[in-house]
């Protein structure tokens, strides 16, 4: 179970959404009982025919920023860059505030030390560093970073949807959003939210389901791949997270209750695991998670996860394995593929309790 050939999985090319459903909570839901490795088959909406009264379901409110950024280099070649490290930009040198981060650039040529590049609206940068796979760039001549982004920024879709804007469906701004991200920083969306709808949430409240918000800002670590054959040998990425007080006394009293605890998300799942005690209870606090869960973990806070359907050999993928089962998850997918589900970001969901 340490392999990483045992993560694998065939997934024909069709299989991979590049659009999400035109309407979010009718997008398809596999439900898999972790314990017998029964299957079901829903749609998102009937999750308050599935839900119990009083489970808490914690949810990421991070919002994605326009992160990717298309410019051009002072010989005039067009270069495009992409910000992958959004929460720790902002720096304070001799008084002055200024923006500086890793990036990854698409250039011509990789650009060395020195270079400076242009963009739209008066915003430009400097190459400081080139670190081999990722450059360090601080931007200047902007007012407010955020805003001249969502001016000239498009939103950093995954390396697997593979068509022009011209054939989305609908705005990847709002698309690529959870109807309750709040809290700017994500260069990924933490997709199993997508699914949710405001409708659909107010109907989960109103039958006693309850809520609570934490935050963890998804990095473009989350695609990067395993490339060991033993996947303990694995270093995976770190990303920002941040728990209220309230939030942590909402999800500690559930613990207290005995009633069920559920991440939307492997982002969520990630984030209680690495704050919980051995009783399940957690801390509240902010800083930087970077646990790495695969078989063999024992969980401690989360009882039941809603999901999408991972890439074949992921630490996301391996994630769910933990969870509930590396066989079970493999049927589950091959059960997914056989029934045309949708993967990926914009694909379906599964519900695992």
């Amino acid at each position: 179970m340490y392999a990483l050939k045992d993560y694998f999985f065939d997934l024909p090319l069709e299989r991979i959404a590049q659009n999400p459903v035109e309407n979010r909570d009718e997008s398809r839901l596999l439900l898999l009982k972790k314990e017998t490795g029964v299957i079901g088959h829903y749609l998102f909406k009937d999750m308050d025919k599935l839900l119990k009264k009083d489970d808490l379901l914690v949810i990421n409110n991070t919002k994605v920023i326009p992160a990717r950024l298309r410019g051009k280099k002072e010989t005039g070649g067009k270069v495009e860059v992409l910000i992958i490290d959004f929460t720790q930009g902002l720096k304070t040198h001799e008084k002055k505030s200024y923006f500086e981060c890793d990036c990854l650039v698409k250039a011509s040529k990789s650009p060395k030390p020195g270079t400076h590049l242009f963009f739209d609206h008066g915003l430009e940068a400097i190459v400081i560093d080139n670190k081999g796979s990722v450059c360090e760039i601080r931007f200047s001549g902007y007012d407010d970073f955020l805003d001249t982004l969502n001016k000239i920024g498009d939103i950093p879709l995954p390396p697997y949807i593979k068509r022009d804007n011209g054939k989305a469906l609908g705005s990847d701004k709002d698309n690529y959003q959870t109807v309750y991200a709040r809290e700017n920083g994500a260069v990924a969306a933490p997709t199993a939210g997508l699914h949710f709808t405001d409708n659909l949430m107010n109907k989960l409240l109103d039958k006693g389901v309850k809520f609570v918000e934490i935050t963890l800002h998804v990095g473009y670590g989350t695609f990067v791949p395993v490339k060991v054959n033993d996947i303990r040998d694995h270093k995976i990425h770190s990303e920002f997270y941040f728990v209220s007080d309230n939030a942590a006394k909402m999800i500690n009293k559930a613990k207290d209750e005995n009633r069920r605890v559920i991440a939307v998300g492997t982002t969520s799942m990630r984030t209680l695991e690495y704050l919980s005690d051995d009783q399940g209870r957690i801390k509240p606090g902010h800083g930087m998670c970077d646990i790495f869960i695969y078989p063999g973990y024992d969980f401690k806070c989360v009882n039941g996860i809603i999901t999408n359907f991972h890439l074949p050999e992921s630490t996301l993928l391996m994630l769910v394995s933990a969870f509930a089962g590396r066989r079970n998850i493999l049927k589950a997918y091959k059960t997914a593929i056989n029934e045309k589900y949708r993967f990926f970001s914009y694909g379906d969901a599964m519900f695992i309790e």
